[in-house]
């Protein structure tokens, strides 16, 4: 949930940089800080906690700088701490970061056999470094980024400050969001319009693969090849409650469009790169008593409970430990046999779901160890539980759960990792495998979501049925409930979420021309059986939507529409697999006029029972 914000112009820059920090903090943090130049000199200043926090260590100091720029920051790699805090820096150079380096494990070993220092446990302090190292054989800032960055691989966006280089700002950007705004003789850069919108409305939207050059006289576009960019500015034409929404028409688009971000900043500060493996120090679990377990049960209701089916087949399979899982409003009501042996792990968005609440304290009282995946911060749920995975997933506003399924199935993954290693039932080679597909995901999901005005097309198809069938299996399975349930929710629609090979166990009866059928459809261990049931329908007259990877040759040739996504690994599909379902539902929605964020008899956190 990293909020970056930078200016060069005319100004005192510590009060804007502070200014927008502010206006960043719906993104949640645990620190922040901020680095500037006073005459010619980098000062930089830094605090864990809160904003009020940092403005207390400047408030009595007196600065005039004129360029600047700040962070504020979700523990990452190492503890929230002020020599992890944002900015970090080299000598006269300073960077401040949102993402995840891939290969900084490789770099870091790379630059310390020079003799590198480090001062923190960060990946970004890789990036200070390798620029730094650059700036010693070109004289150009750009340059020295652009070589840094040509050895970085995984997801970035960041700003670069420099003594040597007074008058210039780099912002850079591969998979994070970052937005350049044009002022009169004054420019910014921010993670988020909101940060700079009382300043301007003239912005410049930086795409993956992109940086830009802001000193007082103006901005230069190029790739990271050096190609000059020629790109028109926008316009912002946001209302107050526009701005919350990031320009987007509703929070749930809003939303669906945040997920690779939400799903980078749950995994933040939980793979260790170095080591090539999954650190969860919160779950409050020694070692010696993880090896001992004998059960775990996931309670959830709602999305949630379809992300707990998906960690189900994840901690059974990587975890070697047998998985229930209950529904929260089911749990207590049937004296559940739960115990010293167990684990009881709740899922909640809110964190203050009641009857998520009520099986906890039901758990905890018959001598299960009770942990929760929950993404805010301090509510009961997570006040009530021995260990927390928050998944800082940032608020979720719109009533139907995107982002907050995604992050929690990135949490999922976390533990069962996590629990294979340390119980020694997960190979270290697959264990390697998986970690870099997970921390690969979200850039996969980036793609889906390039493909929105396909799923638009398909919706405008569809948006007039009344009925709609969802079919998956194995690892996918739960991912048709969610598909049927985000239509049902926002459209008003009718939809069913079975698994596929219960198609001929009554829904199939259902099937004619009237009735539309999206299959998930991976190529995993399945895949020839949800052929075989694609077929089926075909063979009564129904409509086939299907979602599938690409390379796919055979499910695609037979259905009536396709929407395909990346091939990944079986166990992650859910994740790629997940986005498309979500914005069908959302353009179907849109297209009957419902209110999308706030649909009919729903709320957004179900506090009584």
């Amino acid at each position: 949930m990293c909020g970056i914000i930078g200016y060069v112009g005319h100004r005192n820059a510590v009060p804007l940089l502070v200014e927008g920090l502010k206006r960043l903090e719906y993104r949640g943090y645990d620190s922040a800080g901020i680095a500037f130049l006073q005459e010619g000199k980098v000062e930089v200043r830094r605090c864990v906690g809160k904003l009020v926090n940092l403005e207390k260590a400047i408030q009595d100091q007196s600065f005039e700088g004129s360029i600047g720029i700040g962070h504020t920051r979700w523990a990452t790699h190492g503890k929230p701490s002020e020599e992890n805090a944002h900015p970090h820096r080299v000598g006269g150079l300073v960077v401040v970061h949102n993402g995840i380096i891939e290969n900084f494990l490789v770099l870091k070993r790379e630059l310390l056999a020079e003799g590198k220092q480090f001062s923190s446990d960060t990946d970004t302090e890789v990036i200070v470094h390798l620029i730094d190292r650059a700036l010693q054989k070109v004289d150009s800032l750009e340059a020295a980024v652009q070589i840094a960055l040509g050895q970085i691989r995984g997801a970035y966006a960041l700003l670069v400050l420099s003594e040597s280089h007074p008058n210039h700002l780099i912002a850079a950007r591969n998979g994070c969001p970052l937005v350049v705004g044009i002022g009169k003789g004054e420019f910014f850069a921010a993670s988020d319009i909101p940060a700079i919108l009382n300043h301007t409305r003239k912005v410049l939207y930086l795409h993956d693969g992109e940086f830009a050059s802001l000193s007082p006289s103006g901005v230069v576009l190029k790739t990271l090849d050096g190609k000059i960019i020629e790109r028109g500015i926008d316009e912002v034409t946001w209302n107050p409650v526009m701005a919350e929404k990031g320009g987007y028409r509703h929070f749930m688009l809003k939303e669906i469009h945040e997920q690779p971000r939400a799903m980078m900043d749950t995994i933040r500060g939980r793979v260790n790169l170095e080591k090539e493996f999954v650190e969860l120090e919160e779950m409050g679990f020694s070692i010696e008593k993880l090896k001992k377990l004998k059960r775990v049960t996931l309670v959830a209701c709602g999305t949630s409970w379809h992300a707990a089916l998906v960690g189900k087949f994840l901690i059974e399979k990587l975890g070697k430990l047998p998985v229930e899982v209950d529904i929260g409003s089911e749990f207590r009501y049937r004296d559940p046999l739960v115990g010293s042996g167990d684990v009881l792990v709740a899922i909640s968005q809110s964190g203050e779901t009641a009857d998520t609440l009520a099986a906890m304290r039901e758990a905890s009282k018959k001598g299960a160890h009770v942990i929760s995946i929950c993404n805010v911060v301090g509510s009961t749920i997570a006040r009530e539980s021995q260990g927390v995975i928050y998944t800082h997933a940032g608020p979720e506003i719109g009533v139907a759960s995107t982002k907050a399924f995604t992050s929690q199935l990135m949490a999922l993954y976390l533990l069962a990792l996590y629990l294979g290693r340390v119980r020694g039932t997960l190979g270290r080679d697959e264990e390697k495998m998986l970690i870099k597909a997970l921390v690969h995901a979200p850039q996969w999901v980036e793609e889906v979501l390039q493909k929105e005005e396909k799923v638009q097309d398909i919706a405008r198809r569809f948006f007039q049925f009344r009925d709609f069938l969802y079919l998956g299996r194995g690892v996918n399975y739960p991912v048709a409930l969610e598909g049927a349930l985000k239509l049902k929710e926002i459209s008003y629609i009718h939809a069913e979420g079975y698994p596929a090979g219960e198609m001929k166990h009554g829904p199939i009866a259902l099937i004619d021309e009237n009735m539309p059928v999206v299959f998930i459809s991976p190529q995993d261990s399945v895949y020839e059986k949800v052929l075989n049931s694609v077929m089926e329908v075909k063979a009564r007259g129904g409509i086939v939507i299907a979602i599938v990877e690409e390379g796919d040759n055979e499910v695609s040739q037979k259905a009536d529409e396709v929407l395909v996504v990346p091939k990944v690994h079986p166990f992650l599909s859910p994740l790629v697999m997940v986005i498309p379902l979500q914005l069908l539902a959302y353009h179907i929605a849109v297209l009957r006029g419902s209110d999308v964020d706030q649909p009919r008899n729903l709320a957004k956190s179900v506090t009584v029972e």
